[in-house]
């Protein structure tokens, strides 16, 4: 029994002289209407390693992403921990992670990422809307690491003056986009998808996890956005919780879920120019090919100032999207749909068992909306390689509350496979100034207690006071 004893200590000791956490921390979502395993997030090893001991210097942008290369590999080398901002605004390039690694942003810390594109170089393992390409870094960056985050009370605010002018999309960026599509659609191996040459104009993510394993995001701010703003790809166990994110430029989605199993996102703030929190698995053969499904997201108590939609999934969702759960959340200003199911003929692929429940929201064109039709302007630019249809399945709006709407519900389905089983319960609009509903294709749709104050036919479209322009 001594020698077993002595045997843990020893264990234990070691494992904390590795840097490994003693205990997991673990979240869990009872509440959730399908199996949810507790979340067994890494506890970070109390250790720092503040970027000022690696050569960090204000103002300076290249000696500062030095420094924090040199901090990640120190931190990862001594078995992990926190590499830390100080107090004060650091100018940067891109930022690496490496396993077992948090970046932490004290009190008044802010980190500004410059806005030179040849900081973000060379071209790593990417996506640009689903599509899988070499690209620019996104400013944050990890790829095949595990136990990674980000937290602290500091802001995370990168130079917006160059990206504005990638914003439009001139003819070098439709046919680079031309280009990435056509080599999706035909097998082309990503490491031959060079986006980051000629003038394709694609703009890099803020932060991206790229096939990493138990992923925290803690607490910190974000202000503005060149492109997706907090991106988790193909990713496993994730927590991102307490956050203040407000990004309003074009394609600045808030949170994207895509390609990613087990995650809660909870007490969040998002006020966007795009979507708000976005369900995604791919999209076209890129999904096909990675067949990883999104599944097992628990979204909770998070307040959208204004977005394009409080919940979105899709439109990239080839690869599928199951077991998806909001609730009690709130829309406290406006945006065009409160609950957005959206994909087309090119996607297949399925949305199944997603459920949003007891949320209210301001103003709002549509309560509730699923679109089949949804191409944007990819219609006109590629033709359809291939067709598939995605198929949809139980669909679920419970407890909702919205003081204005253009319209309850609209269900625009696909005449080759239905839309089958949707459950509109409990909703109550203050004011409707358009209609109530329109459905077509579609089964089994299921509406209990739906109610309106006023009917008030306006001529005045919705709009949103947002950049992109509403679809």
């Amino acid at each position: 029994m001594k020698h077993s004893r002595l045997l843990l200590i020893t264990l234990t000791a070691l494992s904390l002289t590795l840097g490994q956490s003693a205990a997991a921390i673990e979240v869990s979502a009872p509440e959730a209407p399908f199996s949810f395993a507790p979340l067994q997030m890494y506890d970070f090893p109390q250790k720092d390693f503040p970027i000022t001991r690696y050569g960090a210097r204000k103002g300076d942008a290249v000696a500062t992403m030095k420094a924090f290369e040199k901090a990640m590999a120190a931190c990862n080398k001594a078995g992990g921990g926190r590499v830390v901002v100080p107090e004060g605004e650091w100018l940067t390039g891109k930022i690496h992670f490496r396993s077992n690694c948090q970046l932490f942003l004290s009190e008044g810390a802010v980190l500004v990422f410059e806005d030179k594109p040849e900081l973000y170089l060379p071209a790593v393992h990417s996506s640009w809307e689903g599509t899988e390409c070499m690209n620019y870094s996104p400013l944050i960056y990890a790829y095949e690491c595990e136990n990674v985050g980000i937290a602290g009370p500091g802001t995370i605010a990168p130079k917006m003056e160059f990206w504005r002018g990638w914003f439009a999309r001139p003819q070098a960026h439709i046919q680079a986009t031309r280009q990435l599509y056509a080599m999706c659609s035909t097998g082309i191996p990503v490491e031959h998808r060079h986006m980051e040459e000629g003038e394709a104009n694609m703009r890099p993510h803020l932060i991206q996890f790229n096939r990493c394993t138990n992923v925290n995001l803690d607490g910190f701010k974000i202000r503005e956005s060149p492109f997706w703003t907090i991106h988790l790809y193909l990713c496993k166990d994730a927590w991102v919780h307490n956050l203040d994110v407000y990004a309003h430029g074009h394609n600045n989605d808030g949170i994207d879920i895509e390609m990613t199993s087990h995650a809660i996102v909870e007490d969040c703030v998002f006020d966007q120019g795009d979507d708000a929190v976005v369900i995604k698995s791919g999209r076209n053969q890129d999904a096909w090919r990675l067949a990883t499904p999104t599944e097992d997201i628990v979204i909770r108590r998070c307040t959208v100032v204004q977005g394009h939609c409080l919940l979105g999934i899709g439109s990239e969702m080839a690869g599928g999207v199951r077991r998806v759960y909001m609730h009690d959340c709130h829309l406290s200003d406006a945006a065009y749909r409160l609950f957005y199911l959206k994909t087309n003929h090119r996607r297949g692929g399925f949305i199944e068992d997603i459920t949003m429940e007891n949320v209210t929201g301001k103003s709002v064109k549509n309560v509730f909306e699923i679109d089949t039709d949804i191409l944007y302007q990819w219609r006109e630019i590629v033709p359809t390689f291939e067709t598939a249809i995605t198929r949809i399945r139980n669909i679920r709006l419970i407890n909702a509350d919205c003081e204005q709407a253009e319209a309850i519900y609209r269900i625009n389905g696909d005449s080759r496979d239905p839309v089958q089983g949707v459950l509109l319960r409990n909703i109550h609009v203050g004011k409707v100034t358009g209609y109530i509903n329109e459905s077509v294709y579609a089964r089994d749709v299921v509406t209990e207690n739906i109610v309106w104050d006023n009917f008030e036919s306006s001529q005045a479209g919705f709009t949103l006071n947002g950049f992109a322009p509403a679809i």
